[in-house]
């Protein structure tokens, strides 16, 4: 439905794969927050019903995941980090608008963009790996953030016309690839 304008380099998968278990903690952080803003979506927008069939089911699935990395974590005795603050994520959140329509249009669209970057870098992570269990699991992972990039931009359709919606998801893929470029690579999703 849309392209990344910024495309990861496989370097950053080498610095995955040199501290794997942080990557993990890291990732069991990014489903957790996931389910939580799916949530959140769902609780602030009540009248919006596909939106909040939508949001269930993405906050349910995301848990599945966070379930699915602790359980990976538990097999290297690897625990819980605390939280860590994303700069990735506080940099794209700056792009929201105010005013109730365009803020919901943001949100939508944001979280489309990141699950598109959680997509590409998710299937880097899985290129890498070597064949078994842990190979199988990003594969999989990055066919479902996929999915969940292309939900985001068909709620944004849902709820507002197409020559609002892409004009500004190139506004905002485009500002996305600028944070990118500017983040180090190191052990985290973003």
């Amino acid at each position: 439905m849309f392209e990344l304008k910024y495309h990861t380099p496989k370097e950053w998968a080498d610095a995955v794969l040199a501290d794997f278990d942080s990557f993990l903690q890291d990732h069991a952080a990014a489903e957790k927050k996931a389910s939580g803003m799916a949530m959140s979506m769902l609780s602030h927008y009540p009248d919006r019903q596909k939106l909040v069939r939508a949001m269930t089911d993405l906050a349910l699935e995301e848990l599945i995941h966070f379930k699915q990395v602790l359980k990976l974590m538990t097999s290297r005795n690897v625990i819980q980090a605390n939280d860590q603050k994303d700069t990735y994520i506080h940099e794209i959140r700056k792009l929201f608008r105010r005013g109730s329509e365009e803020f919901l249009l943001d949100r939508l669209l944001v979280a489309g963009v990141i699950e598109a970057r959680g997509h590409e870098r998710f299937a880097l992570v899985a290129e890498a790996l070597p064949e078994g269990r842990d190979k199988k699991f990003y594969d999989d992972i990055a066919k479902s953030e996929e999915k969940h990039k292309n939900l985001f931009v068909e709620l944004a359709l849902e709820y507002f016309a197409a020559d609002i919606v892409y004009p500004r998801l190139e506004e905002i893929l485009d500002a996305e690839a600028k944070i990118c470029e500017q983040l180090p690579f190191r052990a985290a999703l973003h």
